[in-house]
Formats: structure tokens, sequence, C-alpha cells
């Protein structure tokens, strides 16, 4: 082993890609269903965006995580068998993408549930991973996956690489994510819902990112890495997250993986212990 991955692996790289659609707009306003241009806007990442990465990936050989809330699945069916046809993992991202911290523990439930069966019902098995909507778990959330037999989660920022989190006599394996390693702080811009902010260059995250990356290979860490396809799918953003790819490749030991794979890894190596 090199360090805390198996064989000769450094580093161990995540790609996952949040595909939010309109439904975090209208569960942040209703309202926001009359505003056609930022649905266009919105709607811009499963329809246009996400084949487009699905290709960018292929290209690659790279196996990645889709976090796909309920609705978004509903509307794009298609989309959700091709995800999972081409042999990456599609994950639960809610129902509306409703941040469990808004919610009670009956509706935080009745999320999951919902989710656990559009998602089902497209691929033909139940979604092992979650990643909480706006990264906000509730004080039930793990207890809650834990008993719906969920492998991971992947809302929390404990560590730089997976750990594992106890749920009474149970366990979650976490695979950790960061703000600094989202787009959305960089290039979010929806003036109908305030966010007003500067957006960042291309140029400004590669940088970012690269310097993210080499940290985690240095270390020996996990990079895991949280996009949106309505953000980082634009075709500039997108050439600049090609060329991470191609960077990365050019260290020894990464490995690409999907965080499931990771995940169960990490578990049976924490149950042998």
């Amino acid at each position: 082993m090199s360090g805390i991955w198996p064989g000769d692996t450094r580093c161990v790289v995540m790609l996952g890609f949040d595909i939010d659609g309109v439904s975090s707009a209208i569960n942040r306003d209703p309202a926001s269903a009359n505003l056609p241009s930022l649905m266009s806007a919105r709607e811009y990442g499963p329809s246009v965006a996400t084949p487009r990465i699905l290709d960018l990936l292929e290209r690659y050989g790279i196996p990645a995580s889709f976090y796909i809330p309920g609705f978004v699945a509903e509307t794009h069916t298609e989309l959700v068998k091709d995800i999972h046809a081409r042999g990456h993992e599609v994950a639960h991202h809610g129902y509306m993408h409703e941040p469990p911290a808004t919610l009670t523990r009956s509706e935080e439930a009745e999320v999951l549930d919902k989710g656990i069966e559009i998602l089902a019902g497209l691929t033909g098995e139940s979604p092992a991973g979650y990643r909480s909507p706006s990264w906000e778990l509730s004080e039930h959330s793990l207890e809650l996956l834990a008993d719906r037999d969920f492998i991971y989660d992947s809302s929390l920022m404990g560590d730089d690489i997976p750990y594992v989190v106890n749920v009474d006599e149970r366990t979650i394996v976490e695979i950790p994510v960061h703000w600094e390693l989202d787009d959305a702080p960089y290039f979010s811009y929806a003036p109908s819902l305030g966010a007003r902010f500067p957006m960042s260059s291309p140029s400004h995250v590669y940088d970012v990112w690269s310097s993210g990356f080499e940290g985690a290979h240095h270390y020996g860490r996990a990079f895991v890495l949280t996009m949106h396809p309505h953000v980082i799918g634009r075709p500039g953003r997108l050439r600049m997250l090609e060329r991470l790819i191609r960077y990365i490749q050019e260290f020894p030991g990464v490995e690409f993986a999907r965080a499931v794979d990771v995940a169960r890894q990490w578990s049976a190596n924490t149950s042998d212990e």
C-alpha cells in the first residue's frame, strides 16, 4: 500500500455532479417557476450540459457519481437511465432539493423514501449514496439514512479522506466535501434569487482546484470535486474541467472512482480492523 490507499494508489479523485436543474430554485422560492429566464438557465443543466459532461467522462474513461433530486429524475427519465447505463453512480439528492435542516423528521423521511422509489424505479437498484441539498443535514439525517441502508453520505466536512460516522450501533461512511471544491461559490449568479456575487474566471477556479488536487496528492488524501451541470457545464468552464482532468492524469498513483465504490472499500477495510 501507498499510505491509506491500496496498492500504488496515492490519491483517489471523486468527481460528483449534482443535477439540481430547476428544483433548487423552485424549492428556495416557488415563484421562481414563473420566471422563464431563471428556469431556462437551470434547465440547461440536465438538458444541455449533462449529456456534454457524460461524453467528456467517456472520452477520458472516468467513472463519476451523479446526485439527482427525485423531481429532476421524474422529468428526465431517459437521462437518468443513460447515466446508469454508462456505469456511473446514481445517488440521492432529495426530491425538490430540500435541505434536511429545513424539514421535520417525518418530512425528511418522506423525501428520502420518495427519492429512493423514483431512482430505484429508473435504475433497478436503490441508491446507496446520499448528498444533502445545500450540505445541511438535520439532527435526524444520519439515522434516517442508516435505517434505509445507505452506505455513505457526502455532506460533512470533517476530514479530507473518507471516515466512519457512528449511528447508534451502526455506521455510515462519510465522503467529505468542502466549499473550496464546489463550483457554485465561484460561478453562481442568479439576480432573481438574490445571488449577485462577481463570477470568477475559469482560470482562477483552475488555479484553486489544481492547487487543491496537488495538496491532496502530496498528502495522500482524497480529492472530492462537487459540480452542478447548470454551473460547470457552460462551454468555457467545461473546457477548464477537461484541462484539470488532463493535469490530474499526469500524476502517478491517481485513481478516479465513484464515491460508492470508495465507500464500500472503506467500509470493508474498517470492518476488517
